[in-house]
C-alpha cells in the first residue's frame, strides 16, 4: 500500500482484507474504526481486540465521556498510515489487531454495567485475542480488571490518574468511578503492593497499599526514572495498565470530566509509557474523555495516542 492508494481506496473499517497493516485512506474520509482496523465479532486469528465502553454515569461533575470511544477512534485517524514513532516496529503490520466495536447496554439499568463489561471483556479475551479498552469514565476499568484476573489471576496494575480512586466503599450495587480500585483491591483482583498510580494530585488519606508516584515526582524525577521504579515495582506479574487521561495537566488534556491542575505534560506521558518496554502487559484501558469540553480535539488526540503505545506496549514482549 502506499498513499497512491487514497485515489481508490475507502472504507477499510469494513473493506480490508486482513487484520494486519498500515491504512493509507484519506484522514478525512471513510468509516472511522480505531486505526482504520477492521471492525469484526469474529476473533479467529485476531491478536489484540479494541472495544469502546460508551458509558459515563459516574462521574463527579462534568458528564460526556461516553462520547470518549467515537472521539477516540476520530482522532486516531491521523495516525494509521505510519507505524508508530520510536518503536523500531510496526505493531499494525505485525500483529492481527481487529476494532471489536462498543458493548451495547441498557441505559437506565447503570447498575448491571460492570457485569455487562466483565462478560463483554472476557468474552474477547475468551476468543483468544488480548483486550484494550476505550472509556467511558473510570469505572468501566473494575470490569476490565475482573474479566482479566479470571484469565491470569491477581494483577498488577499501573494507573495514570490524577486521583487514587481508592475512597472506601463496601458497597458492591454502587457504580462509582472513584472507588473502582478500592474495591479491585479488597477482593484480591489486584495486588496493591505490586502495583503503581502515577501522576496522583488529590489527597487520599487511604491508599490501602499502592505504590504512589505522584505528579510531583514525575516532575522531579523525569519521566525515564518513573518508568524504571515502575518496572522494579511490578517486575514480570502480569499487569493492567490504565491511563485516566486527567493524569495529564488540563492545558494538555481540557476534555475530562475531572481536570486537575499540576499534571503531566504529554511528552512526559509519551517517555514514561515507551520506557516501560518490557513490562508484562496483558491489557489496558485509556478512560475519561469527554469531548464536549475539548472543541480542539487535543485531549481524544492525547487518548487515541496513549492507546497506540497500550497496542506496542503489549507486542514488545511477544514479537
Amino acid at each position: 500500500m502506499s498513499l497512491e492508494d487514497a485515489k481508490t481506496e475507502v472504507d477499510h473499517a469494513f473493506t480490508r482484507a486482513d487484520f494486519k497493516g498500515p491504512s493509507f485512506e484519506n484522514v478525512f474520509a471513510g468509516a472511522p474504526s480505531f486505526l482504520r482496523r477492521r471492525y469484526s465479532k469474529d476473533l479467529s486469528g485476531v491478536d489484540m481486540a479494541v472495544t469502546g465502553l460508551p458509558f459515563d454515569q459516574a462521574v463527579t461533575n462534568r458528564p460526556g465521556t461516553r462520547l470518549g470511544p467515537r472521539a477516540i477512534r476520530e482522532a486516531s485517524l491521523l495516525q494509521p498510515c505510519d507505524a508508530p514513532y520510536g518503536w523500531g516496529f510496526d505493531v499494525l503490520s505485525e500483529f492481527a489487531i481487529a476494532d471489536y466495536g462498543d458493548m451495547a447496554f441498557d441505559y437506565a439499568r447503570p447498575d448491571l454495567v460492570p457485569g455487562l463489561i466483565q462478560s463483554h471483556v472476557a468474552g474477547i479475551l475468551g476468543q483468544g485475542a488480548a483486550c484494550i479498552a476505550l472509556g467511558g469514565d473510570h469505572s468501566v476499568t473494575l470490569g476490565c480488571l475482573r474479566a482479566h484476573a479470571e484469565k491470569h489471576g491477581p494483577l498488577s496494575v499501573i494507573q495514570f490518574d490524577a486521583h487514587t480512586d481508592t475512597w472506601a466503599d463496601d458497597d458492591l450495587s454502587r457504580v462509582d468511578h472513584g472507588t473502582f480500585m478500592y474495591k479491585a483491591a479488597k477482593e484480591g483482583t489486584v495486588i496493591a503492593g505490586r502495583s503503581v498510580q502515577i501522576g496522583i494530585r488529590t489527597d487520599n488519606p487511604d491508599t490501602i497499599g499502592f505504590n504512589i508516584l505522584d505528579a510531583r515526582d514525575v516532575h522531579r524525577l523525569g519521566p525515564e526514572a518513573i518508568a524504571q521504579k515502575v518496572k522494579e515495582i511490578v517486575g514480570d506479574h502480569p499487569c493492567y495498565l490504565t491511563f485516566d487521561i486527567d493524569a495529564l495537566d488540563p492545558a494538555f488534556a481540557p476534555g475530562t470530566g475531572t481536570p486537575v491542575w499540576g499534571g503531566l505534560t504529554s511528552h512526559q506521558a509519551a517517555v514514561a509509557l515507551r520506557d516501560l518496554a518490557g513490562i508484562n502487559l496483558v491489557g489496558g484501558d485509556v478512560v475519561e474523555v469527554s469531548p464536549p469540553f475539548d472543541t480542539t480535539g487535543a485531549t481524544a488526540i492525547a487518548a487515541a495516542h496513549v492507546a497506540t503505545e497500550l497496542l506496542s506496549l503489549w507486542a514488545w514482549t511477544r514479537r
